[in-house]
Formats: structure tokens, sequence, C-alpha cells
């Protein structure tokens, strides 16, 4: 039973992985047997948790590309396939937050949150899938959130972003789950990450959280892991166009 959770011998590319939960995820996934392609727009980063990754013994490659350029992208993911070797599964992590009331939202973030949140995992998701798609095979994992369902004052654009994610993911399993692929999606709840530094830093936030939470805290990158391998593995196999929350409870609960 232990194989069906097995990643040994895949390819796993896993967006926005410099730091955060994609980096936890790609730690994860190579804990189970994944080689890792790691991938962020700032090299310098890359190569650093690359190295970090390396220390701990797992096979790990880096791949600097922005997933809001298509003309960026698509070469990008043919050298991975080239030099690398077909890419089994892929994470979409890539994200961006900002925060401000709406009313007085800057048009120019409301367009960072668009393209980077939801262009970038449909180019990178389309990119991906046209090389699954003749194998009949492969795993593609987006990144949603409790936002995804939810919304809170100051977030309503990316909110809306996750929520496309959600209904992107549903889509690509629409359009790709006849070619063998399984398309889902982990929505985190809140995670203690640089995303979410201004919030965890917050005395008055973290005291709603606890009492919000039937958990009771603040959730911790590693226990997405497991959501991750199952999604990534053979364990879900008969999984498509799914959403699982990992949030302690929080979309279950008014």
């Amino acid at each position: 039973m232990q194989n069906l959770f097995s990643l040994a011998g895949r390819r796993a590319l896993v967006t926005g992985s410099g730091q955060g939960i994609g980096f936890g995820l790609a730690r994860g996934l190579a804990e189970h047997g994944a080689t890792i392609i790691l991938n962020g727009r700032n090299r310098e980063k890359v190569e650093r948790s690359a190295d970090t990754l390396r220390s701990e013994g797992h096979t790990v490659h880096a791949s600097v590309f922005d997933v809001v350029d298509p003309a960026a992208v698509a070469p990008a993911i043919e050298k991975i396939e080239t030099d690398i070797g077909a890419i089994d599964i892929l994470i979409s992590n890539a994200g961006v937050q900002f925060r401000s009331p709406l009313e007085d939202f800057p048009d120019d973030q409301w367009q960072k949150l668009l393209q980077t949140n939801v262009t970038g995992v449909f180019n990178v998701g389309k990119a991906v899938a046209r090389h699954m798609i003749p194998r009949g095979r492969g795993k593609i994992i987006n990144i949603a959130s409790v936002m995804s369902e939810l919304a809170r004052a100051t977030i309503a654009p990316y909110a809306a972003t996750k929520g496309a994610v959600r209904n992107l993911t549903r889509g690509m399993c629409a359009d790709w789950a006849k070619h063998g692929l399984q398309i889902n999606a982990i929505a985190p709840g809140f995670f203690r990450t640089e995303l979410n530094t201004a919030l965890s830093e917050d005395p008055k936030f973290n005291t709603w959280l606890d009492q919000r939470t039937p958990a009771g805290r603040w959730g911790a990158v590693p226990e997405l892991v497991g959501a991750a391998v199952f999604l990534a593995s053979d364990a879900s196999s008969f999984v498509n166009g799914h959403v699982l929350y990992v949030d302690g409870g929080m979309t279950a609960t008014v």
C-alpha cells in the first residue's frame, strides 16, 4: 500500500518555490522520492533553495522563468522536458497578495494579481499539459485558497483570483481528464508564510483566527505535504477536478 504514495522516479515542477508554501511542498515531494524542479523569477533565491534541498540529499534542478509571460513559459517547459525529462507532476503555486480597501485598490495591483494568480496558472498548466497529453498521464495540482470560497475585507481581488483558480481547475479537468491527466487543487487556510507576515504579526488578527478556526490555530506548511503527495501519487488516480481544503475546518463552519 505504501507504493500508492511513492513518487520515486517522477519529476515535479513547482512554480513559485523559492520560499514559503512552494518550497515546503517541493521539499515534501522530494522526501517521497520525486526529482524536483524549483521555479521562480529570482535566480539567486531559487538557486539558494535548490542548494538547501541538495544538502538534504534530494535531486533538484532550477528553472528560472516568469509564469506571467507565455513567451518565457513555453520554451522553459520545453527545456525541462528535453534536458531533465518528462514533467510528471506540476504544482502551480506562484502567487501574490496585496491588501487595500476595495474602493482604493490600485489598478496596477489588480492587474498584477490577475496575471500572477490566474494567468500564470493557465500559462504553465497549458504548456505542461501539451506534453502530458500525448503520454496519457500527468498530475496537475493548482494552489487555491480558503478565499476560493470565502472573502475578507481588503483582499477582494485576491479572493476573486482564487475563485478563478478553483474553477480553472475544474475546467482543466473537463478538458484533460479524458487524456489520462488528474487535475486538482489544494486550498490552504491560514498558514504562516512570507505572504501572511502582516497578519501573523498582528495580535488582533491572531486572536480572531484562533477563535474563527475550529482547530484553533494557524496551519504549519508541512501540514500541506500530505495533501500534495496524495494528489501527486497513484493514490488519487480517480480523483479529478477536486478542491481539497486544508484549513483546520474554517470553511466547514460559520
